[in-house]
């Protein structure tokens, strides 16, 4: 079972919605849905946990591309939310497989087999841990060695860390 919810940074402090994760099947999906969150160009955090077997940020900040983090990549790679997360960190597009393997750069002609290095490339496991930006929050009050140290409720923790527990528990 999944909990996400989307924490907009405004001048009178955080606000938080609950959010469906159904209709979302990219990243893209889950960029757009967290900007409409957006006042301005103000920080937008989606948080997303698997009960305790993971949990990810996403941090966006206008129209930057997107901050991650997913705590556990091996754990959040075997989720449908997860895999849109470690996808994106690992490069890999959305069959699993690198941007640059679809191109033909080795010179190999149409209908002639490609190397099996993209095969390979494409079955490397997901690593085991935290995997992405561990700075994320850093200039928000969570330094890296306190978000490598979450486990159990992480969201709660980030969210007292922020100083909007409240707001992010009238949403659950």
């Amino acid at each position: 079972m999944y909990f996400a919810a989307l924490l907009a940074r405004t001048e009178d402090g955080w606000q938080a919605s609950d959010t469906e994760l159904d209709d979302v099947e990219t990243l893209a999906d889950l960029t757009e849905l967290a900007r409409e969150a957006a006042v301005d160009d103000d920080t937008v955090l989606a948080l997303i946990e698997q009960e305790d077997a993971w949990f990810g940020i996403v941090r966006l900040e206008g129209e930057d591309d997107p901050r991650i983090y997913v705590s556990d990549a091996a754990a959040a790679a075997r989720s449908s939310y997860g895999a849109l997360l470690t996808d994106e960190l690992l490069g890999r597009d959305e069959d699993g497989t690198d941007e640059l393997d679809s191109l033909d750069l080795d010179g190999t002609e149409d209908g002639e087999p490609e190397a099996d290095d993209a095969d390979a490339a494409a079955e490397e496991p997901v690593p085991h841990g935290p995997l992405g930006d561990l700075g994320l929050l850093a200039d928000l009050g969570l330094s890296k060695k306190d978000l490598l140290s979450l486990d159990g409720d992480a969201l709660t923790v980030v969210a007292d860390m922020l100083g909007c527990t409240d707001v992010l528990e009238a949403v659950r």
